[in-house]
């Protein structure tokens, strides 16, 4: 029949289309493009032929201008929009409603959905925020650059999970699981430090509407609307209300994503029940017409594409849709426009040091990420698992543990962008792009190292007694 002829160069297509897309959701894959757009970034912003073209483009006014001869007529939107800001406040919004979606998800049912397992990653990443903030005034404290004390409490979780997966078995499922779990709610308190301490003054009558809005899309989404033109509409005009309040315009990402529902149009019963009564339409079909009229197989195989699209709730679909253009176009043209240091002198490399302008601000986001980080993770969850409070992860050990933690010192996109929205001085802001750079190769290397060793070590003493 042609209908089955048809489905299989559907399949050698899916198949094909397949090799790429395991590429792209492999967990290195974002890690390592990631750091490719960094070292460019670097190139541009410091070879001679490139400079000055990079850092033009970066301030290139993107507002659109309405004027007219007379004055009368002054129109600006959005005002003050360069190419760095359009990045910055526009781009990263989608990333920030990616974020939100997965964190919805595991709060519903994933990592987050229980207590018994929430408790220990929550507990950790809240650890992991705290000590590094402390590590970092106990350098800045009293400083000009204290106010930058929200940059080492991040971690990314794209570096963080694709040095993971490199490890293999050496580090326990369990225990990636844990980072996982950890590194989604270090998003969301990163999201609320954001939120409310690097903001401008906030104009109410902006945010009022925005909340407002977002107020009747709950509305609809509690009377049972699932089309996406219901959200993703509101989801605009919110971010311009949020852009225009004062309140950094990402955070309306992550309120917009929380509003996005779970369940599908149709349920599971309906979807088996519909799918049956169409392949018995189909045979019918075929067995009276001696094969399936091409009009009537397209027709069929379009009527089940809208049925298995609608099946699956639209917060699952937008989430499967956007991770390829977060993790590969959002996050890359982020770092091309943010991790482009200019070097201006052989002393940015001396984050160690003290400066009139910077203080100690390479050495708190350094040892911020190096130290604070893990220690804050590592003893928030020894204390949590010997109080009782939460249980250890299977199969873990502390030692390892204590490697897994190193690697939430990876703060890159997190940390730069706090540090972005953290010091209006840009030599201030380039010189805590280098610490954060350094700060979170250092935690890199470290962990890597201990999972090396410590894994080796537990295969040793397992071969021990088997050798006896």
């Amino acid at each position: 029949m042609r209908l089955f002829s048809m489905y299989g160069w559907v399949r050698r297509r899916h198949q094909l289309g397949m090799r790429g897309r395991s590429l792209l959701e492999a967990p290195w894959a974002a890690g390592a493009v990631l750091l490719l757009c960094v070292a460019v970034a670097m190139l541009l912003a410091n070879l001679p032929a490139t400079a000055v073209y990079y850092r033009h483009l970066l301030e290139t006014d993107l507002s659109l201008k309405i004027s007219s001869p007379d004055g009368v007529i002054d129109w600006v939107f959005p005002r003050g929009m360069t190419v760095e800001k359009f990045i910055n406040d526009g781009l990263m919004v989608i990333f920030f409603f990616s974020v939100g979606l997965e964190i919805k998800r595991e709060i519903v049912c994933g990592q987050l959905s229980s207590f018994r397992r929430a408790i220990l990653p929550v507990l950790a990443a809240l650890g992991g925020m705290i000590a590094p903030a402390i590590v970092f005034l106990s350098f800045n404290a009293g400083t000009p650059t204290a106010n930058g004390w929200g940059i080492p409490t991040a971690t990314d979780i794209a570096f963080a999970i694709g040095i993971l997966s490199l490890m293999g078995d050496r580090v326990p499922v369990s225990l990636k699981i844990f980072l996982t779990a950890l590194a989604i709610a270090d998003d969301l308190g990163a999201i609320v430090v954001i939120a409310l301490f690097y903001g401008g003054a906030v104009e109410w009558g902006c945010l009022l509407l925005a909340v407002a809005i977002m107020v009747g899309v709950y509305i609809i989404k509690v009377l049972g609307e699932t089309r996406a033109m219901y959200y993703l509409v509101p989801a605009v005009v919110v971010w311009g209300l949020f852009y225009y309040s004062g309140v950094h315009s990402t955070i309306s990402g992550v309120a917009m994503a929380m509003l996005i529902p779970m369940k599908p149009r149709y349920s599971r019963a309906y979807f088996e029940h519909k799918t049956a009564a169409l392949m018995r339409t189909l045979r019918r079909a075929g067995a009276s017409h001696g094969g399936i009229p091409e009009t009537l197989e397209r027709n069929y195989l379009q009527y089940l594409w809208r049925l298995s699209r609608n099946s699956v709730g639209l917060s699952y679909r937008l989430e499967e849709r956007l991770f390829p253009y977060v993790n590969f176009l959002i996050i890359p043209i982020f770092a091309l426009a943010n991790a482009g240091v200019t070097i201006g002198s052989p002393d940015y490399f001396h984050i160690f040091s003290n400066s009139s302008e910077a203080g100690w601000l390479g050495a708190g986001i350094f040892f911020g990420l190096l130290v604070g980080k893990p220690l804050g993770i590592f003893l928030t969850s020894w204390i949590a698992v010997r109080t009782k409070l939460a249980e250890m992860p299977q199969g873990a050990s502390w030692r390892m543990l204590l490697a897994v933690a190193c690697l939430g010192g990876i703060g890159f996109t997190m940390s730069i962008f706090v540090d972005s929205l953290a010091f209006a001085d840009l030599e201030v802001v380039n010189r805590g792009k280098i610490a954060i750079l350094g700060g979170s190769a250092a935690a890199a290397l470290l962990g890597i190292t201990l999972i090396l060793l410590f894994s080796r070590k537990q295969r040793r003493q397992t071969e021990k007694p088997a050798a006896r």
